[in-house]
């Protein structure tokens, strides 16, 4: 015969006054969190009470109801209905729905309080990003619902802005298949293809930083701070049609533009209609370009004006200004930090002064008509008109003296015609523009790979630095021989010397963009297209080189065999490099690189998040910081995750010229300097530096860094 499950009751509810309850002692919640009790209230106001209060009825010493009742689950409830209470915004005898619990219950209202709190489960992020698009969606504005919710209108359009990303990555993050982070980075782009794009290419790899995300988004993209964006402006690009990327979630510098063909057509057509109002002072031609190459100028005839003097009016105006910076200058002169206003008030001073002192140019008119300009756009975005460069087939001849065209006519003296001038001639980024009818861990030691990527970096400086100093690259050849000669290395090749080519085993994309890689190729190139291939022409060929290509030559060559790579020793010997064959490598990569004055910000370095900060701890991102900016910078994002710390990191060290320790010149041994100078046994040539083989035992900071 079945056993009768037995069935269990629910405790009743009813409407209690609310004088008639006091909150319970034994009530497990001691620590405020959450929402405060203040918005508690104002949320009880607005919608009412949601969820009943569970009471137990209070008993007196010989166990009989006295009428209160006690609160033990509920008691934010309890003290938020308190607080209305003593606004006067709810009267003291509102009944107050309850669930009344059993007196006499062996259940602890200890047991009850705690099992309130332990047994709900909190609503799951997306579930709220959902909600408060269902709100939008049936007429609340962005600011109701943030009212409502006593919350600022940036939250909830980050909350509008996830709940509006892929449904299929929605899903994803739903079950717990990626973090809140990495779906925040994917909101950059609208575009819900392109995310699972992104997400197809990195949901089954190991790296997935919402740094990385961030940058697959936008990588077609054109930061607005990009100098095309700030000449043209945001405003007139989004009137053009122009979508602009945001990142609701961090700093994004104003954003990425999305449409890089507008912006280069806006670009044009801004500098096109510079070009013809730069025409209109009768210049011969106007070249236009988002860049002018350097060196353009070369080989051009450079006008010489007369600057303007200024007005009565400029000079007063220039005057008033040096007063007053001359007087906010001597009231926080003793001050260690201007006032914000203050030093906003005394940078515009100072640009103002600047834009007074240089003065328009006048030119001769006849030197006008047979001159150009060219018109770019500077870093910072702002216009760069340069005025007054002739080209040699543009000069005018020289005019015949009169006496002589005399002799030559018989008597009629004939005067040249004036040159006709054309129509001035207006190209665009080197093409013709046409005539139209009326732009975290500590400093732990830096991974091995980190390291060979940056000396990578600096050997293919070194080689360019190397080859442009064919003294350098001869002393090193020199050295090469003399210590196979008197020192009795051993020798591969026929000549017992040889160069041999190293390549890179570990390097950023960035490298073969690197200002070194280009001007590496370029020479190549030159050198290439020269040289006989038939090895008696090579011979003769080099034979009748002259000295200084001679040396050139040679600078180039050697400089393929530079190898200031970082890589691990290998203590059990065999292939790689020992120890002490990476310290002497080092160390006289260092030689040259004094020798050369080779500069690492001059070659194009710049720390990134992708070549640097990204791949180091917070402890070093802050250090760097520190070095290169100052302590209140480091201050400023020391606060933030990697990820972010990261980025606004690349941005305060821009400019700053920082390097890291393995990308700086290590200040040579003064000893070693002096004992060699005072033996009188060796004369050092001006770009050149004293052998250091005897130190080269000591530690190279790319050893310590290790």
């Amino acid at each position: 015969m079945a056993t009768a499950i037995q069935k269990i009751t629910l405790a009743s509810s009813r409407d209690i006054p609310f004088n008639k309850l006091v909150l319970s002692q034994s009530n497990v919640r001691r620590v405020k969190a959450g929402v405060s009790i203040e918005e508690l209230a104002e949320s009880i106001a607005r919608r009412g009470l949601i969820q009943s209060l569970h009471v137990r009825p209070v008993l007196d010493a010989e166990g009989k109801e006295t009428g209160m009742f006690e609160v033990p689950a509920g008691g934010r409830r309890y003290c938020a209905l308190e607080l209305l209470a003593k606004q006067k915004r709810l009267a003291k005898t509102t009944p107050v729905p309850c669930v009344v619990g059993d007196a006499a219950s062996d259940i602890l209202v200890d047991e009850v309080s705690l099992s309130e709190n332990i047994d709900r489960a909190p609503l799951h992020p997306l579930d709220q990003f959902r909600a408060f698009q269902a709100m939008r969606d049936k007429g609340m504005t962005e600011e109701a619902i943030a009212a409502a919710f006593f919350i600022g209108v940036n939250v909830v359009k980050q909350r509008l802005r996830l709940a509006s990303a892929s449904p299929k990555l929605l899903g994803i993050y739903a079950d717990d298949g990626m973090t809140l982070e990495m779906l925040m980075a994917f909101t950059v782009s609208p575009d819900h293809h392109r995310q699972e794009q992104v997400w197809e290419t990195i949901g089954n790899g190991w790296q997935k930083e919402p740094w990385q995300i961030r940058r697959m988004l936008t990588e077609t993209t054109v930061r607005a701070s990009d100098k095309r964006a700030v000449f043209v402006g945001i405003d007139a690009y989004e009137a053009a049609g122009g979508i602009v990327l945001r990142d609701l979630f961090q700093s994004d510098d104003g954003g990425w533009l999305q449409d890089v063909g507008l912006l280069d057509r806006l670009v044009a057509e801004k500098l096109k209609t510079i070009a013809d109002e730069i025409t209109g002072e009768g210049w011969k031609w106007v070249e236009a370009a988002v860049s002018i190459p350097y060196g353009v100028t070369h080989g051009l005839r450079s006008l010489s004006g007369t600057p303007l003097d200024m007005t009565e009016e400029e000079k007063a105006t220039r005057a008033a200004l040096q007063a007053e910076y001359n007087r906010l200058s001597e009231d926080y002169e003793s001050t260690e930090e201007l006032p914000e206003d203050v030093d906003q008030r005394l940078g515009e001073i100072e640009t103002a002064m600047e834009a007074l002192d240089t003065r328009p140019v006048r030119y001769d008119p006849a030197e006008i008509a047979i001159a150009g300009a060219f018109v770019t756009i500077d870093a910072d975005g702002s216009l760069s008109i340069d005025r007054g460069y002739v080209h040699p087939e543009d000069e005018r001849p020289v005019e015949p003296e009169a006496s002589d065209i005399q002799n030559m006519m018989d008597g009629e003296i004939v005067e040249p015609a004036a040159p006709a001038i054309p129509r001035a001639v207006i190209s665009i980024d080197g093409q013709p523009a046409q005539p139209e009818e009326e732009e975290e861990d500590g400093t732990r030691p830096l991974p091995d790979r980190l390291v060979a990527e940056l000396t990578a970096h600096r050997t293919l400086a070194l080689r360019d630095a190397v080859a442009n100093h064919p003294q350098v690259a001869m002393t090193a050849l020199l050295h090469k021989l003399v210590s196979d000669t008197f020192l009795h290395r051993p020798a591969t090749g026929a000549l017992e010397a040889s160069v041999r080519h190293v390549f890179f085993p570990a390097q950023t994309e960035e490298l073969k963009d690197s200002a070194s890689a280009k001007s590496v190729a370029d020479r190549y190139e030159r050198w290439s297209d020269a040289i006989p291939a038939d090895d008696d022409a090579l011979w003769d060929w080099l034979a009748a080189l002259g000295y200084d290509n001679r040396m050139e030559l040679l600078a180039h060559c050697v400089s393929y065999g530079v190898n200031a790579l970082y890589e691990r020793p290998n203590p059990y010997g065999g292939s790689g490099v020992s120890e002490h064959g990476l310290k002497i490598r080092l160390s006289q990569a260092d030689r040259l690189a004094r020798a050369t004055k080779l500069d690492m910000v001059e070659a194009g370095w710049r720390p990134t998040v992708d070549n640097y900060l990204g791949r180091v701890t917070k402890a070093r991102i802050l250090q760097a910081v520190r070095e290169g900016a100052d302590e209140r910078a480091a201050q400023l994002i020391d606060h933030l995750k990697k990820g972010d710390m990261a980025k606004e990191a690349e941005r305060l060290l821009a400019d700053t010229g920082w390097l890291p320790e393995q990308l700086r010149i290590p200040v040579a041994d003064s000893s070693v300097v002096e004992t060699v100078a005072s033996g009188g046994e060796l004369a050092m040539g001006e770009d050149e530096t004293m052998d250091e083989d005897d130190v080269a035992d000591g530690a190279h900071p790319a050893l310590a860094a290790e």
